[in-house]
């Protein structure tokens, strides 16, 4: 296995300068613009994209490096360094979300987050969940305990879906046959709780909640809670049960544990 040491310095690093621009920008005035397909973005957004970029590939000039706002940049396939740890972008992909929840962030609400997966040969070995307004930090490494604000954490334990309670970051996300698969899982559960963005995720690996289950989502939106939940004990998949890629459906099921998961994707399957 590659030393991930390096690259979680790298992760760490631009995780530091993003909390940097976000928390500047958090609950100042800002404009607030709006996307080909109506999500909210700012200025801040692209910046704090832009300092993790800049930190990255600066270091790791050879990677390739997908942004939510900026789209994919670079990276070389170099097969006589197959094997090292700092080959072409086809080894090393980072996938980053500068923040997820912008909406929360324009609002003020704390819960906003900034994501960021290094993925090696397509499976994700690195991932941060950074909330700057909150100052929690959660990292997963592949092969390694998660931790939140460096110490390790686990996953709840809860094997049956009526002892369960299950996060969703808004019912708008679902609609059609989605939004009545997730209303019998919800209906299964003990309750359910909708707000949260990518902190829902970390809750989950604390052991604070033993659901979350989204739709209608991105690459840059998932990938750096593969490492976290998994890390932490939990199963992060599909909803059909097969590992998240970077070309996903989108919908996405996060549980504490193996028997837990089995049960929510029977509810959302039937």
């Amino acid at each position: 296995m590659p030393d991930f040491d390096p690259f979680v310095a790298t992760a760490v690093a631009a995780a530091d300068a993003a909390r940097a621009v976000t928390t500047r920008h958090f609950r100042a005035a800002l404009d607030v613009a709006s996307k080909s397909d109506r999500s909210p973005v700012t200025v801040a957004d692209f910046e704090a994209e832009r300092c993790i970029k800049d930190i990255i590939l600066g270091r790791h000039p050879r990677h390739s490096f997908i942004g939510e706002e900026t789209g994919e940049t670079g990276g070389e396939t170099d097969g006589a360094n197959a094997g090292t740890t700092d080959n072409g972008g086809d080894q090393w992909r980072w996938v980053v979300d500068p923040i997820d929840g912008t909406k929360s962030f324009a609002t003020g609400n704390p819960t906003f987050g900034t994501l960021i997966a290094l993925l090696h040969r397509g499976r994700p070995v690195i991932g941060v969940i950074d909330h700057p307004a909150l100052d929690e930090r959660w990292l997963g490494v592949a092969g390694r305990a998660a931790t939140h604000n460096g110490a390790p954490c686990a996953t709840a334990d809860a094997a049956r879906l009526a002892d369960a309670s299950l996060y969703a970051t808004s019912l708008d996300i679902f609609a059609g046959p989605a939004l009545a698969a997730f209303n019998r899982l919800s209906a299964a559960c003990k309750f359910r709780v909708f707000g949260g963005d990518c902190y829902c995720y970390g809750l989950l690996a604390r052991g604070f909640t033993d659901l979350v289950c989204e739709a209608s989502l991105n690459a840059h939106d998932y990938m750096a809670l593969i490492p976290v939940v998994e890390g932490a004990g939990g199963v992060i998949t599909d909803w059909q049960g097969a590992p998240l890629t970077l070309h996903s459906s989108g919908g996405v099921l996060a549980s504490a544990n193996r028997d837990l998961h089995q049960a929510a994707l029977a509810e959302l399957n039937r």
